[in-house]
């Protein structure tokens, strides 16, 4: 990894914890002659002052991005790093937290490891998803969870042909459809019922919410497949959502299309938690 000068800061908004971790970790970064470049919302704790960039902006000219909150915060930032082999460093202040592995605790001891180069970087594919209207693709996204389609309004299903590559899979008629990565397989649709995906397995998840007919299930698909999703719901009746956060309402007859990303997002992780230390402890698996 590319020797670390500077070092871009990303927070979670309204959280009492920050207050005091963020001035401490301004302060540490500095003593070890390392800039800080924060997002609006970090410069608030810091109360150094400074406005702060855009969470865009954070990562230009940066070595490491720290995140400093939930998985929600983590899926942010990771839309705003792609594309850059920049490691992240996701410090958990949230709940859960599959994502955001090390602790406050453990902020600054896995720091100066990774300062010294010492750290364990998983490298996590991304999700690429391209909205294609009356044949013209009217928007692009990348996502490091899942690209969803839900309904719109309340009490309601809507129709979604799915296809894999060149193959008709189904017609769903559901409250929605999740395509997942295996990063993503733990959050929106393992709650629906799709499978636990090591992260390392090259695979996409495609799992229907609330199907009208129970038989179908999740489908496992190789993560070199083109997904492709055509809405039959009425105008603005379905709704594209990327990783929880961005997206926009569906037209009749839109086309969502979704393959990996040629993008990754480097995450650093504690050297002696792995994935199924993860599970236990986050889902409450028994011991031993």
């Amino acid at each position: 990894m590319e020797q670390i000068r500077t070092v871009g800061i990303i927070s979670k908004p309204d959280v009492r914890e920050a207050r005091h971790v963020v001035p401490a970790l301004i302060a540490w970064l500095g003593a070890h002659g390392l800039t800080a470049r924060m997002d609006e919302v970090t410069a608030k704790y810091a109360a150094t002052g400074e406005e702060g960039f855009e969470r865009e902006m954070v990562p230009d000219g940066c070595q490491l991005v720290i995140v400093l909150g939930g998985d929600g915060t983590l899926l942010s930032a990771a839309r705003a790093v792609a594309g850059r082999e920049i490691p992240i460093f996701a410090v958990n202040l949230g709940g859960l937290g599959f994502l955001t592995a090390i602790t406050v605790d453990e902020l600054f001891p896995e720091l100066e490891r990774a300062i010294r180069g010492e750290h364990r970087i998983a490298k996590r594919r991304m999700l690429t998803c391209q909205l294609q209207r009356g044949g013209q693709v009217v928007a692009s996204y990348e996502a490091l969870n899942d690209v969803v389609i839900t309904k719109a309004h309340i009490a309601r299903i809507i129709d979604l042909v799915c296809n894999v590559d060149a193959h008709f899979v189904c017609r769903y008629k559901a409250d929605g459809l999740i395509v997942a990565t295996s990063t993503g397989s733990t959050a929106y649709s393992l709650s629906a019922g799709g499978p636990i995906v090591f992260p390392s397995v090259g695979a996409l998840c495609v799992t229907p919410i609330c199907p009208h007919t129970l038989t179908n299930r999740p489908v496992i698909v190789s993560d070199s497949s083109v997904i492709q999703v055509l809405n039959l719901a009425g105008d603005d009746l379905a709704y594209l959502t990327i990783d929880g956060q961005v997206g926009e309402p569906l037209k009749e007859q839109d086309r969502v299309i979704c393959q990996s990303s040629k993008n990754s997002v480097h995450l650093i992780r504690p050297p002696r938690m792995l994935f199924f230390d993860v599970l236990r402890q986050k889902l409450k698996w028994g011991e031993r």
